[in-house]
């Protein structure tokens, strides 16, 4: 197993003491935390990640930009800006589609390009979220937009975007490597 995940479904729960004692036990075997949280929770995010400099965090779904109204948009850029600060947490741009129904190449685009933006292209990486996010579009038009996003990227932000730190940062070498059944 790669990563541990868990998404914030009430306010709060990353401040709990009994919480955080489950969260600690991940850095005894190395593993990565997927965080779902939305954007109103992205500053706890932040101070659970720097409560925990040593774990690595993977934000799943940009942070989920579900408010789409000019307020909700600017919450999430700044709460997406507040949590790129800590080194620790990179951010995996998956399922945009699950919060834009009518989505286009142009309106995924500033989303992708923001979330690039704050955590570069080492603590970036695009992900699909399928089977789920075919209930709006198909694998091919996510990953054909991705690739059309990042036109303009090298050769090597595009490998590290695309493989190279899902790689790295989920430790794939490691894990496929390692036994993962008892003998």
């Amino acid at each position: 197993m790669a990563s541990i995940g868990w998404p914030a479904t009430r306010d709060g729960i990353m401040e709990e003491p009994a919480w955080r004692a489950g969260l600690a036990l991940l850095g005894q075997h190395r593993l990565a935390f997927d965080l779902m949280v939305f954007p109103r929770q992205l500053a706890g995010a932040a101070r659970l990640a720097a409560a925990f400099p040593d774990q690595q965090f993977v934000l799943n779904h940009c942070g989920s930009p579900i408010d789409r109204d000019a307020d909700g948009m600017q919450r999430w850029r700044d709460g997406l800006r507040l949590l790129s600060q800590c080194d620790n947490v990179a951010i995996k741009i998956s399922d945009l589609v699950a919060y834009d129904h009518d989505w286009t190449l142009d309106s995924l685009k500033p989303v992708v390009l923001h979330c690039i933006d704050c955590f570069g292209t080492g603590r970036a990486m695009f992900g699909s979220d399928f089977p789920v996010a075919g209930l709006h579009a198909s694998f091919d038009d996510i990953y054909d937009g991705f690739k059309t996003i990042t036109a303009d990227f090298s050769a090597d932000e595009q490998t590290a975007l695309f493989f190279g730190n899902a790689r790295r940062i989920y430790r794939l070498d490691d894990v496929s490597s390692a036994r993962l059944l008892p003998a």
